[in-house]
């Protein structure tokens, strides 16, 4: 999960460059208004590019000076998280071999990282105080740096990226796709996450993408999914106000149903984050992913997985893999391959160190986890007793309300982090499904 729940604030009355209808329809959400805005700029890189009037590397160039400029509008001094990041990237590739780099770069960035975020939790449980909303939009975009910075030590290392260096040559002009990866405006703020590799042949063929009304007709369909996800959001906001269902109430139906909704308003919050995130990246000409059998031009090759696939997922590992797609892949590749150990809980502890080390989030990702586990043991015992049409459609429906509900308990301790969601989680009747999974991890 990104880091986006801590970004969301008002608007302060002294931001008066932005535009009314855009700002309410973010509601209040700087993040996805930046993301907004940076849209159009994106298109205006798109269509210099198209054009021939930029080279690859005065593309790149481009890409990296959009950063700069975002990082500092929205995040004023503490942009400099930012570029200590990218200049730690460059200083490791000049200095260290390839075969140590990856090493160095995960651990210190994990470091730097996670620095910040003990001093964003000594401000709100030490000092009682609100962190910076500029500080909040750093940190984000400092987890989806390490990912960047991450996955492109680890390919140096494994030799599916060459060392610009490797040849003897020390023109530093070569560092400059290195610098466009790690700080490039289309992915500053919101991911998805791609490899280096990938990200720079994007750039390099946009001027052989797919026809311009194809190219708006994709980009205008994936604003108008994330109008959608926003609608929903509200349409949920509200439904919470009303009487319906309390979170208190000693029905079992209606304290379950509520955290249930809670859960969904605030997915349907990150799956906005997400799809307005590719509609940057897209409108940059990023994320051309060729033309299908049929002709068709295909634009999803940034992509973080589509929210309707992802909720009618019926098993909770599957919803694991469909989340956040490309973080998904990302942990997987980091940590998952990489353990002797429990690769599965390390994974989740890795996950939940990236995130924060908040309390809500350790024990979220503590639970989904666990009820990975017990669902991998729960099928395995149950697929050879699946010998009829029926049953297996029970058996879907099923997992599938019951991974609806595991995931509510998980959404819900990590968006609100702090010990007052773990309190609220215990105090409601949702809890008995995590324990269940706890159960089958036992019995099983």
């Amino acid at each position: 999960m990104h880091h986006i729940s801590s970004t969301r604030t008002h608007f302060s009355s002294s931001s008066g460059l932005v535009m009314d209808p855009v700002r309410l329809f973010c509601g209040g959400d700087p993040q996805l208004f930046y993301q907004f805005v940076s849209i159009a700029f994106a298109f205006l890189f798109y269509c210099l590019g198209r054009q021939g009037h930029l080279s690859v590397i005065n593309r790149h160039v481009h890409l990296t000076l959009g950063g700069f400029i975002l990082a500092v509008v929205t995040m004023g001094p503490y942009s400099l998280l930012l570029f200590f990041s990218a200049v730690l990237l460059l200083l490791l590739i000049c200095f260290i071999h390839p075969v140590h780099i990856h090493y160095w770069m995960l651990g210190l960035q994990m470091c730097w990282q996670t620095c910040w975020h003990l001093y964003i939790q000594y401000q709100l449980y030490w000092l009682q105080e609100t962190p910076d909303l500029r500080l909040l939009l750093a940190t984000s975009a400092l987890m989806l740096m390490t990912q960047r910075v991450s996955s492109l030590s680890l390919d140096l290392q494994e030799g599916t990226v060459t060392s610009p260096f490797q040849s003897g040559s020390r023109d530093l002009f070569v560092l400059i796709p290195f610098l466009s990866y790690s700080l490039n405006f289309p992915a500053l703020l919101g991911g998805p996450h791609s490899s280096f590799n990938t990200f720079v042949e994007s750039v390099k063929q946009m001027s052989v993408t797919s026809p311009l009304s194809l190219y708006l007709g994709r980009l205008a369909s994936k604003m108008l999914q994330v109008v959608v996800l926003v609608w929903i959001k509200y349409l949920l906001k509200e439904l919470l106000k009303l009487n319906v269902f309390i979170v208190n109430s000693p029905c079992i139906c209606q304290n379950i149903i509520w955290i249930w909704i809670l859960s969904l308003q605030l997915k349907m919050n990150y799956y906005a984050h997400w799809k307005v995130s590719e509609c940057v990246n897209n409108a940059a000409g990023i994320g051309f992913h060729g033309y299908s059998h049929s002709g068709k031009s295909s634009w999803d090759g940034f992509s973080d997985g589509s929210p309707w696939v992802t909720e009618a997922s019926s098993r909770p590992s599957v919803f694991a893999r469909q989340w956040n797609r490309t973080t998904a892949a990302w942990l997987r590749r980091m940590v998952f391959k990489r353990s002797n150990r429990s690769p599965l809980f390390m994974t989740f502890g890795f996950s939940a160190w990236w995130h924060g080390l908040h309390p809500g989030q350790i024990l979220g990702f503590f639970i989904w986890a666990v009820t990975v586990q017990g669902d991998y043991k729960m099928h395995h015992f149950l697929l050879p007793k699946l010998t009829s049409k029926w049953r297996k459609w029970l058996y879907v429906c099923l997992n599938w309300a019951y991974t609806q509900l595991t995931i509510s308990c998980v959404v819900v301790c990590v968006e609100l982090q702090s010990l007052e969601s773990v309190k609220l989680l215990w105090s409601s009747y949702i809890a008995v499904f995590p324990l269940l999974s706890v159960l089958m991890i036992t019995i099983l």
